[in-house]
């Protein structure tokens, strides 16, 4: 028996690090989707109203990008687990650019938001959806815990866009807490 355990490790091994690589492949491949889906969505620009604009939830509404990290990303509705495998999701019950209160995009740390550790203050953010394309500058960033929700306030005062994904990036596991990224229009 002891002679089998540690090819058994390995095996087990091997198969925890496979289905982690099939799981990534297939994250991969549902954001590629919904990227085609969110480009499409977004270039009915010029020709679309603002109030005509009513996404469903898991429904691909825009592109997220950030040009310092040459990324582009789908905006889904919602930030349930199946609409975040397919891009960055937004918050239910937060507001949309032009209705003047706060926006939030919510991503994996891991997969859509793996770079966003690299922004800075004054980096800037682009929010493209079917009414228009709306830019924002990275106004600060915040590391708070996993349990500290005072960020999402759903304020409608003054229009901000928040993008928050989970912290340490290379955590493995449930990361202990959240990185934040606030953005004002400019």
């Amino acid at each position: 028996m002891k002679k089998y355990l540690p090819i058994c490790i390995i095996i087990a091994g091997l198969v925890v690090t496979g289905y982690g690589v099939w799981k990534v492949m297939d994250i991969n491949h549902k954001t590629e989707q919904t990227l085609d889906k969110a480009k499409h969505a977004a270039g009915k620009s010029e020709s679309s109203k603002k109030e005509d604009f009513k996404p469903k939830f898991g429904e691909a509404v825009g592109i997220l990008e950030i040009p310092k990290i040459n990324a582009e990303l789908p905006i889904v509705e919602g930030t349930d687990a199946d609409d975040l495998e397919k891009g960055v999701g937004h918050y239910k019950g937060s507001y949309y650019p032009d209705e003047n209160g706060q926006i939030v995009l919510s991503g994996h740390r891991d997969t859509v938001f793996r770079r966003t550790g690299e922004l800075k203050k004054g980096d800037q953010l682009k929010v493209k959806l079917s009414y228009g394309s709306f830019s924002y500058e990275i106004v600060k960033t915040k590391i708070v815990d996993q349990t500290d929700t005072s960020i999402i306030t759903l304020q409608h005062n003054k229009e901000e866009l928040i993008l928050t994904t989970c912290y340490p990036f290379s955590y493995i596991g449930n990361a202990p807490k959240r990185y934040i990224i606030y953005g004002k229009r400019i």
